[in-house]
């Protein structure tokens, strides 16, 4: 079936398996997936980052769209988590997976493309938005919708949500991934 292949790219079905056979159960869900395919695709020659490979889903997403002059480079702070990783994209010098702190991705940045969805994304939001290019789009997910203004989480403001949301070098936006998740999409001014 065509759309079942253009849905489920065959490396984000490997880094899935490698994903069931670790045990991690935090991989990127299709529906984020598909967003990261796209911010890729919309860079065909961009730098795009990712923290938090994990076992490496969210990554083959990004490879999915990734373009012939594009590189992409992931952190993964699990070393074993990172080697798998890493053997998905062995054939493909556009790929790097780096194991230690999301800090390591600076030394790379700017970036086109940044897909936070490991360390970086509460512990130093600041810092993450520097990492990014000029007209850089950063992709974080794993929120929860709120119909509320100032967003609301557990009863309280969801302060990191109004910071991506509100800040002054961002212009962003909330979509609804599924029913009941949310992603923050944001490009950074020029």
């Amino acid at each position: 079936m065509i759309m079942a292949e253009r849905a489920f790219p065959p490396r984000v079905a490997i880094a899935e398996r490698v994903a069931s056979e670790a045990g991690f159960q935090q991989g990127c869900i299709p529906e984020v997936g598909r967003l990261l395919r796209l911010a890729a695709a919309s860079k065909p020659h961009g730098l795009i980052a990712e923290s938090g490979t994990g076992a490496g889903v969210g990554t083959a997403w990004l490879h999915s769209g990734l373009g012939a002059g594009a590189r992409l480079v992931t952190v993964e702070r699990d070393e074993e988590l990172a080697r798998r990783a890493a053997e998905i994209f062995a054939d493909d010098d556009r790929v790097s997976v780096l194991t230690g702190d999301w800090r390591l991705l600076e030394r790379h940045a700017p970036f086109d493309v940044f897909f936070c969805d490991g360390g970086g994304k509460r512990d130093d939001p600041g810092r993450v938005v520097e990492l990014l290019a000029p007209g850089g789009l950063l992709v974080l997910d794993d929120f929860t919708p709120s119909p509320h203004w100032p967003p609301r989480f557990g009863g309280e403001v969801d302060e990191l949500r109004l910071f991506y949301l509100t800040h002054p070098a961002l212009e962003a936006t909330e979509v609804l991934t599924t029913p009941v998740s949310s992603a923050i999409v944001a490009a950074r001014r020029a």
